[in-house]
């Protein structure tokens, strides 16, 4: 017996092994070996790429195969084939593009077996095409919870850095302000020493206690920042005039504090020239000490909100089952996104009056919030308007959330709830971010979602009910 034909009978013994091909006859495994390719490949190749077309299947018959798909910067292993095992079968059915890349970890041995060959297989054997679809069904569910785990993971990272992004700001600048607050808090404290060191009449004493009690009594109305740059330079000019040396540092926490040159110019009725120049030193200084305690109390308060945010969206030490406010999870998720928001997207709300609470998983609903929000701000490239609407409808609350980028095109609409379908480049997302969306809205709180789009603008709706209790079937999503 010659080599090939040794190879090709342990071949045609190998397949006829296999639980998958059980119900082929040994002429249909004789012709499945004439008609497949056989392969063999070293560790390290990538014989099924991502996004390429699957136009044929292969067979495992020796060595290790990884599975993997493209998130971000990095691969993400989905499951290890080896031998008596087929990769490639779902894009083959589904005549769509590859949904992972398949790369072999040791020496391989693949038999692929082309789109017409599979096709002649099913044809002559109903148990071969009902032993795929199980495969295939335990493997989108394997392969979907290991995605779901990662989407999680992508999320949880969009959370963390709107954290950093928001939490940023506040703490710079409360770490700047308190810098500065030691040797600004030396400076009055010395300017209070000198002052208390003249031979102060009774009228200037009673003048400067006058004065000091209005340090606390905080800031007048805001004024235009033109306006302010006004008093400033007049006020300069006058310190100038009363011979105060820095004029330039002392100006902005006096005017700040509306201590402008209307206020100013009648001190010097009331101090002696010496007095009123230390008097005005002590002042400037005592409210630049006043206005860098505001900056780090303002810093302090953002830094609180978000916390406060950040525990809202995820409702931590909370039942998971709560009567909610959409719109104020709405509003965590936009702080949470806010990053990405501020420099560019024009935020529009039209937040019916005496909203009713719905009952809600609620840290899973802030996702869904979070996913809509995040793809129309990618939609519009970070530049735009958004949309977004709350409003009672029956006995329902219905969400809208719409954005005028390029749109969805309509033969893709129907698609966009589906598992690992994406519009997005490959590595971009999972595509299951949509899918768990609906499933959150559809399954775990029997409402619908819904998706209209045309060039312009794509607008996502969301329909929930106020009680999880009413009986009632899950409703299916449109669109």
């Amino acid at each position: 017996m010659s080599t090939v034909s040794a190879q090709f009978r342990r071949l045609q013994e190998f397949i006829g092994r296999l639980p998958l091909f059980s119900g082929l006859s040994l002429a249909d495994i004789e012709q499945l070996c004439r008609s497949a390719t056989l392969t063999r490949l070293p560790p390290g190749t990538r014989f099924i790429r991502e996004g390429d077309p699957g136009d044929s299947l292969f067979l495992v018959l020796s060595g290790k195969i990884e599975i993997s798909k493209r998130e971000g910067e990095q691969d993400v292993l989905l499951a290890v084939r080896g031998p008596g095992e087929v990769v490639g079968e779902m894009s083959l059915l589904e005549q769509s593009p590859r949904a992972a890349s398949a790369d072999t970890v040791e020496p391989t041995e693949l038999l692929e077996i082309g789109q017409e060959a599979f096709r002649r297989l099913l044809e002559r054997s109903p148990a071969l095409a009902a032993s795929i679809l199980r495969i295939m069904a335990g493997r989108l569910r394997s392969t979907e919870a290991s995605l779901m785990q990662q989407e999680k993971l992508a999320s949880l990272g969009t959370l963390a850095a709107g954290l950093a992004h928001e939490l940023n700001n506040p703490a710079a600048a409360i770490q700047r302000s308190s810098l500065v607050l030691r040797a600004s808090f030396e400076t009055w404290r010395q300017k209070t020493l000198d002052l208390h060191k003249q031979p102060l009449s009774a009228e200037e004493r009673a003048e400067l206690m006058r004065i000091e009690s209005q340090i606390l009594a905080g800031r007048p109305p805001a004024t235009s920042a033109v306006a302010a740059n006004r008093e400033e330079d007049a006020l300069i000019d006058l310190l100038e005039e009363l011979g105060l040396a820095e004029p330039w540092e002392m100006a902005p926490p006096l005017v700040a504090y509306g201590w402008n040159v209307a206020r100013v110019a009648p001190l010097r009725a009331a101090f002696s020239p010496q007095v009123l120049r230390l008097g005005l030193e002590w002042l400037s200084a005592g409210l630049a000490v006043q206005q860098l305690i505001e900056e780090i109390m303002m810093g302090s308060e953002t830094i609180s909100r978000i916390v406060r945010a950040v525990k809202s969206y995820a409702y931590l030490d909370q039942a998971p089952v709560k009567t909610v406010d959409i719109t104020a999870g709405i509003e965590d998720t936009l702080m949470i996104l806010h990053h990405k928001i501020k420099n560019g997207v024009t935020v529009h709300r039209d937040f019916a009056p005496d909203l009713p609470l719905v009952e809600a998983y609620a840290g899973e609903l802030n996702q869904v919030w979070t996913n809509l929000i995040d793809n129309a701000v990618q939609a519009m490239e970070g530049k735009g308007e958004l949309d977004l609407r709350v409003r009672p409808v029956g006995e329902m609350v219905e969400v809208r959330i719409a954005d005028d980028g390029p749109g969805i095109p309509p033969e893709l609409q129907a698609r966009i709830f589906d598992p690992f379908f994406t519009t997005k480049p490959q590595g971009v997302g999972t595509g299951l971010g949509l899918h768990i969306a609906r499933n959150i809205v559809v399954n775990r709180h029997r409402g619908r979602m819904s998706v209209e789009s045309r060039p312009g603008r794509t607008e996502f709706t969301v329909l929930l009910p106020r009680s999880l209790r009413r009986e009632g079937q899950a409703a299916e999503a449109e669109g």
